[in-house]
């Protein structure tokens, strides 16, 4: 048996790799592909932690002004005896027609949390340090659907407890501590509500119309000038009709910012400048927040109550 063996005429294959130059150009466009993709996570994470950082900052400003306005809006409120007299049906042939009426004075006045007066204990606050106190009247009301009488007034800090009996006021203080925007309810010790504040300010709105007859103005002023309408010497906190709260928060992120970043303080003129700011402020994103929250109740109090 006869074996062939066919050769081509080519001669035999040869395998060929790449050049120095090649791998080197190779390895320099994957490294350039690199260098982007790394650059572009870069700025996709500085952007997302600094939108990260305005919507922590807005949420806790959101939250500290929705606490505050609560305690503020309820601010003198009081309670409604829907019967004071005690008549009867028979008496009266029908209690929706007995006079109803507010009970403006709990206790001795200036006797504690078991008084309440609204001239003097709606509204209170200091200047230096700034503190904001707001307090209303404490009652029971019957609820649905068994129509058992409970208290449902909340200080700041959810208290007093139900089983505290004693207590005829509700009364939130709010104050700066450090970076922290504390609360102090009912005696108890005060609890932090949010961090990073740089600033916290309250103005006190006044609508006077005795300088301007029949052109009222609205008038701001600090805790320490509060008008003295009375002449006894003691400010006339009855009078304000709304308050005005202010705070500065300041991010986590430290983040680049271009020379002279500012914002503008609570005062409405100061350009404070970040980019200078230093310890925990530094390079960190800083948004004031303003809210004006009316007072029920107040303006009246000494005229029509």
């Amino acid at each position: 048996m006869r074996t062939q063996t066919i050769l081509s005429a080519a001669g035999p294959l040869k395998q060929r790799g790449v050049t120095l130059i090649e791998l080197m150009v190779g390895l320099s466009i994957g490294l350039l592909v690199v260098a982007v993709a790394l650059g572009a996570l870069m700025v996709s994470r500085g952007v997302t932690g600094t939108v990260s950082d305005a919507s922590g900052i807005q949420q806790q400003a959101s939250y500290a002004m929705r606490i505050i306005g609560q305690q503020l809006r309820q601010s003198g409120s009081l309670f409604l005896d829907l019967n004071p007299s005690g008549a009867t049906t028979e008496a009266a042939g029908s209690l929706a027609l007995v006079p109803v009426g507010f009970v403006a004075t709990i206790g001795t006045p200036g006797g504690g949390l078991d008084t309440f007066d609204p001239a003097t204990n709606a509204l209170g606050g200091t200047a230096s340090p700034v503190a904001l106190t707001a307090g209303y009247s404490r009652y029971m009301e019957p609820l649905f659907p068994g129509g058992t009488a409970q208290y449902t007034g909340r200080n700041c800090l959810g208290g007093p407890a139900d089983t505290n009996t004693t207590h005829q006021r509700i009364e939130s203080t709010f104050s700066l501590n450090g970076s922290e925007l504390r609360c102090r309810g009912n005696g108890a010790t005060a609890q932090p509500l949010v961090q990073n504040v740089a600033n916290f300010q309250v103005r006190y709105l006044l609508q006077d119309n005795t300088s301007t007859p029949g052109n009222p103005q609205i008038r701001y002023f600090t805790a320490d000038n509060i008008p003295d309408a009375d002449g006894n010497g003691q400010p006339d906190w009855s009078r304000i009709q709304a308050v005005e709260v202010c705070l500065v928060l300041y991010g986590n992120e430290a983040i680049d910012m271009p020379p002279g970043s500012s914002y503008t303080d609570c005062d409405g003129s100061t350009q404070v400048n970040m980019t200078s700011l230093t310890g925990a402020r530094a390079r960190r994103m800083h948004i004031p927040f303003r809210n004006v929250f009316q007072l029920r109740s107040q303006g009246l109090v000494g005229s029509a109550l």
